[in-house]
Order: structure tokens, then sequence, then C-alpha cells
């Protein structure tokens, strides 16, 4: 007996692991804001050693020691419930094409995505580094995304649900949000919260650069709103409802983004809003997904003999 009979997964349950793996790289962004906002980013001064002596945290290295260790210790956790997937992918009967490669490039993304954590950790939190840091991140979610959208899929071809133009036009809304949370970890990079008082700055202008932001932000929305009424023109309903829920998120992300910047800044807020970004990502992609759809699969039924066969 194979070891996938002996432990069969059924497809309710790889996508309920998928879904907690979309849900752990959201949360461990949300613990690396801690990280940063707490002024923590140096808690453990070198890496992959929290210490030169020690792999862990010392008492003497106070709350940022733990702080900073704890969000090391979580990436464990995600890289636990990623690898959990893929087990369940390789067991999972019958196997389902196109899996296996999403579920490998989670998993070995969260490695990554550490090995950039360290490299900031070594570069005294460089703040360029520290954006990538972040969209490293948003890249590993996305496949987890994809991942948990095409175990709900079936098998069959892949057919366009609205016209070619509006695809288009979703595709370049999709690019507008890539660019708004570029643009964002520049932001990020010029203003106070560096995670350590004494790492540097990227040198950009914050008026100007956080006024680049919102323009993009702007371009985002008004892209957003045009496809609700042009998928709503062509009848496209989970369309228009997908993009309804990204403009409903944008102006949540928004409101936080304009009330913390004419705050000052306040930790609690820049944290609301940087797992905000990952929401609207994942709310784009919804959107995204939503204009195309996956057949189910045509099974071949076996050829008849011919009259002259008979």
């Amino acid at each position: 007996m194979t070891l996938a009979a002996r432990f069969p997964v059924s497809a309710t349950l790889l996508r309920r692991l998928a879904f907690a793996s979309i849900v752990a790289n959201v949360a461990i962004v949300g613990t690396g804001g801690l990280v940063r906002l707490t002024a923590s980013g140096l808690g453990c001064p070198t890496w992959p050693r929290c210490t030169d002596e020690s792999y862990v945290n010392t008492p003497e290295m106070g709350v940022h020691g733990v702080i900073e260790f704890g969000n090391r210790l979580l990436t464990f956790a995600v890289g636990a419930i990623a690898l959990a997937v893929v087990v369940a992918v390789l067991l999972h009967r019958p196997r389902r094409q196109g899996l296996l490669p999403l579920a490998l490039g989670v998993l070995f993304g969260i490695p990554a995505q550490a090995v950039i954590g360290g490299i900031t950790v070594l570069t005294d939190l460089n703040p360029w580094v520290v954006g990538l840091h972040f969209l490293a991140s948003m890249v590993v979610i996305a496949v987890a995304y994809a991942l948990w959208r095409r175990i709900g899929d079936p098998d069959g071809p892949v057919v366009p649900t609205v016209p070619g133009p509006l695809r288009a036009l979703a595709r370049l809304t999709v690019a507008v949000s890539a660019s708004v949370l570029v643009v964002g970890t520049w932001v990020t990079g010029s203003g106070p919260h560096a995670g350590d008082h004494g790492a540097a700055r990227n040198g950009l202008d914050p008026e100007t650069i956080s006024q680049a932001h919102a323009d993009g932000v702007f371009l985002l929305l008004g892209l957003s709103v045009a496809l609700i009424f042009a998928f709503r023109a062509v009848g496209a309903a989970r369309a228009a409802r997908a993009a309804t829920v990204l403009v409903a998120v944008e102006l949540g992300q928004g409101v936080i983004g304009f009330v913390q910047y004419f705050t000052d800044l306040p930790a609690l807020l820049v944290g609301a809003h940087m797992v905000g970004s990952c929401l609207v990502l994942l709310a784009t992609l919804g959107m995204l997904w939503s204009t195309r759809e996956r057949r189910p699969a045509v099974v071949a039924e076996p050829s008849r003999p011919s009259p002259a066969e008979v």
C-alpha cells in the first residue's frame, strides 16, 4: 500500500492548509512590522546567530531581542505550514497538475525571504534591503494565493470570462498595484521608522515620495472603479463583485495611509498599513482571477466500434 493510500488527503484539507499558508505569511509581515516599529530591527545584531555566541536572544538584549528573535522563530512556523502543504499535495489523490510547483515556490520562498531578512541585519537595516525584504514577502503571498485558487479550480482549460480588452485593463491594474507597493517601500525608507535609532534612511524627500505614492494610489483607485462599471457593462457579475471588494479594500487602506501621514506616522497605524498592503495585494489578485475560469477536464469516452467492425 502506498503512502498516499495510507494517509489520504482530501481536497478540503489541502485547500485549508493552503489558506493557512496565506494567513501565516500575512501574519509574518505584521510581526516584521512590529520589529521595525518598535526599533527592534537590530535586537539580534547579527545573523544567522542572534549574537556571535548564541543562536537565541539573551536576557541582556531586553525586549528588543525578544521581539526580533520571536519574529525569526515565526519563520520556522510559516515554513512548517508550507512544508505541510507540499506533503499534502504529494499525498492527495488523484494527483493535481500544477499544484506541486506552486507549493514548492512557497516553501523555498520562505527561506529565501529569511536570507534577505538576514542581509538587512548584516547591512545595519539598509532601507533598500528592508524594502526588498517586504516585497519578497509579497511575492510569497502571491504564490500562496495562486496555489489556494488553483486547488479550488478544476483541471480543464482556462477560459476568459470577460473580453480581451478588459483582461488587459485588469492586468494593468495589477501592474499599478505592484508599483504602488514598490513606491510604498520607498516612502517607508525615507520616514522615521527605520527599525533602529541609528539606521540610515534612503535619502529621498519624504514629502515628494509620499506624493508620488499618493498619485499611484489615486490611479489604482480610478482603474479599479472603472473595472466595476466595465465588468457590469459586459454582464460579468463575479468580476464586478471582485472589483468592488478591491475598491473597498483600497479605500480602507487609503484612509489609514492618509491618517497616518497627517498624524506623524503613529506606529499602530503604520503597522495596520503594512497588513493592509497584503490585503490590497490579495484583493487585486482576486480581481484578476475573476476574469477567467477553469472548466472541468473532459474525460475522453471510449471509442465505439464502427458497424463494419461489428
